[in-house]
This record gives structure tokens, C-alpha cells and sequence, in this order.
């Protein structure tokens, strides 16, 4: 029993930066419409590190274990947004085949990258993400509603793939292709919470086959994918979401995402260091 004290004491930093980054990765999957995998991701990784994981493996578990919270995490932000009437199911309906086979295709590339390949992804989406977030640009358009044009499930097959590289819901992503095409801010949002969870769900199956025997990996894994780390995040995760999604349609949302372009920003600061340092 003392053992086991002291193994929880030791270990007591960890279990504390995994709970927070669990309810900040809840409050932004509501107010974003993301699925908070922005926020895991770099918790999980440093996590990770301080575990002992192997680096071959150590990003593809931070990948696939942020699936294992942000699914159930997104699919509350959806269950909240569709109970305000703002999901629009025609898009969704449309966009989600396109999005759930670039899931399915991102894994697979992600699990034939070596970890610094997947940093890089990381580097180079967040700085795109962060200047997008810090421009605030909300007026630009290329048209007043989706076009029949194949070009747009071409767009959400892709979104899928970077989802699946990144361990993200790919909310920022969607909510940026749903309003050029004339989308209102929190109707946009609203809408991209429903990919959340299919991206999710595809990615952690992914995950867990992509790895399943690999070496290296933590205890309590199943393929890439751990889950004492996930159960320790879904809790926050899980019941700061509807919070996030009265503040997002209570609030402007400007000084946030400022914030939130900042912690990219050095997130991919973060990821240079590693690969360089």
C-alpha cells in the first residue's frame, strides 16, 4: 500500500496536467467546435516523455490516445450544439463520408511516419491554425452556401487526413471551409462539432490496429492507444463541453482566440525545439 502511495504521489504532476488539459480540451470543443485534440496533443506528448516512452513510438501513442478522449469529448459538444437547433445536417450528412475516409487514409500514413515526420505535420498546421486564429478574418468568402462541386468533399477528405496525422477534430479546419461558403460564425461551429466524433471513433480504431504489437509501448495500452491516460482526461473533458458551448453562444469569441493562436504558436515553438534541440 505504501508503494502505491508513493507511485501516486510520484506521479502526482502527470495526473494533474493530464485532468487539465482534459477540462481545457472540453471547454474548447464546445466553444470552438473542435475536438480538443489542439490541447492534448502537446500535454500528452511532454507526458509521455516524462513516462519513459520510446520516441519511435511516443507520438504515435500521444496521437492515439487523444482520439480516446475527444470522441466521447466532441460527441457531447455535438449532443449540446444539435439541442440548440444550430447543426445543419444537410452539410454534415454531405461532408462525412468524405471526412471518414480521410480519417481512415490519414492513419494510415501516420502509422508508416516516424515521429519526427508527425512533428513536423504538427509545426506546420499549428502555425497555419495560429495565424488564421490571430488574423480573424471572419468575412471571407467564396460563396453564399456550399457548391455542388466534387471540390468540396474533395476539401473534407483532406481535413480528414490532416485530422488523423494530427489526433484532431478537425474543427478549425471545418469551421474555416464552412464559412467561405457563407456559414454564420456559431452555425459553422455548431455544424463542425458533428465531425468531431466520426473522425474520433475512425481514429482510435485506426490507432489500436495501426499498433497493435508494437514495441515499446506504455502499460495499459491497446495498440497506440493508452488508456489510463485516456480515463484520467475523459472525466474533465467530458463535463467541461456543454460549459464551452454556453460561453461560445453567450460570449465574442476574439480574445480567445487570440489566446488560443498564442498556445499554437508556442506549441509549434514546442515541436521545433524537439526536433532540433
Amino acid at each position: 500500500m505504501s508503494d502505491a502511495i508513493a507511485s501516486l504521489i510520484d506521479h502526482a504532476p502527470m495526473i494533474a496536467a493530464l485532468a487539465g488539459a482534459g477540462i481545457v480540451a472540453g471547454f474548447l470543443s464546445g466553444l470552438f467546435g473542435i475536438g480538443g485534440g489542439s490541447v492534448l496533443v502537446p500535454v500528452l506528448y511532454t507526458a509521455m516523455g516524462a513516462a519513459g516512452v520510446p520516441e519511435d513510438v511516443r507520438m504515435q501513442v500521444t496521437l492515439g490516445t487523444s482520439f480516446g478522449v475527444i470522441g466521447p469529448t466532441g460527441y457531447r459538444s455535438y449532443l449540446a450544439q444539435r439541442a440548440r437547433n444550430a447543426v445543419d445536417m444537410a452539410a454534415l450528412k454531405r461532408l462525412a463520408p468524405a471526412v471518414f475516409l480521410g480519417v481512415i487514409a490519414g492513419v494510415g500514413i501516420a502509422s508508416n511516419l516516424t515521429g519526427a515526420s508527425l512533428r513536423w505535420v504538427w509545426v506546420i498546421a499549428a502555425i497555419v491554425m495560429s495565424a488564421k486564429l490571430a488574423l480573424g478574418r471572419d468575412d471571407w468568402r467564396l460563396g453564399d452556401a456550399l457548391p455542388p462541386s466534387r471540390a468540396i468533399e474533395i476539401a473534407a477528405f483532406l481535413i480528414g487526413v490532416l485530422s488523423a496525422l494530427m489526433s484532431i477534430g478537425g474543427g478549425l479546419f471545418m469551421v474555416s471551409l464552412l464559412m467561405v461558403f457563407g456559414f454564420p460564425v456559431l452555425a459553422a461551429v455548431a455544424t463542425s462539432s458533428g465531425f468531431g466524433p466520426i473522425i474520433a471513433v475512425t481514429g482510435l480504431a485506426g490507432f489500436i490496429w495501426a499498433g497493435w504489437g508494437a514495441a515499446g509501448l506504455p502499460p495499459g495500452s491497446l495498440g497506440y492507444v493508452n488508456i489510463p491516460a485516456a480515463l484520467l482526461m475523459l472525466p474533465t473533458s467530458i463535463a467541461f463541453a456543454p460549459l464551452g458551448v454556453r460561453v461560445g453562444h453567450g460570449l465574442p469569441k476574439r480574445s480567445l482566440e487570440l489566446a488560443f493562436a498564442a498556445f499554437l504558436a508556442l506549441v509549434a515553438v514546442k515541436f521545433l525545439w524537439t526536433l532540433f534541440g
